[in-house]
């Protein structure tokens, strides 16, 4: 698993890494309600063994079938499309 840049020069615990990410996923769910409150974002990050819910889908991941339309056969593909929308105010 290629989470970590190798030419760091201390190496990183993997379960710590997962952990880390693992939060990252919870606080970006597409639901206000179903990320932690900052209080227990703190509270996950200084314990030893936390326990951390599994993260939901993310708002922004997208499946798509991808291959020829002529072929019986399609593959199914994840990925994840990184779009803004931008919003500029004007005043009257």
């Amino acid at each position: 698993m290629k989470l970590v840049d190798a030419s760091m020069e201390t190496p990183v615990p993997m379960l710590q890494v997962l952990r880390c990410v693992q939060m990252a996923l919870l606080c970006v769910q597409q639901r206000p309600e179903d990320r932690p409150t900052m209080p227990a974002v703190l509270l996950m990050l200084d314990s030893e063994n936390p326990t951390l819910l599994q993260p939901k889908q993310p708002g922004f991941y997208l499946e798509r079938f991808m291959g020829d339309t002529d072929s019986s056969s399609m593959e199914k593909n994840p990925y994840t499309s990184n779009e803004v929308t931008i919003t500029t105010l004007h005043r009257r």
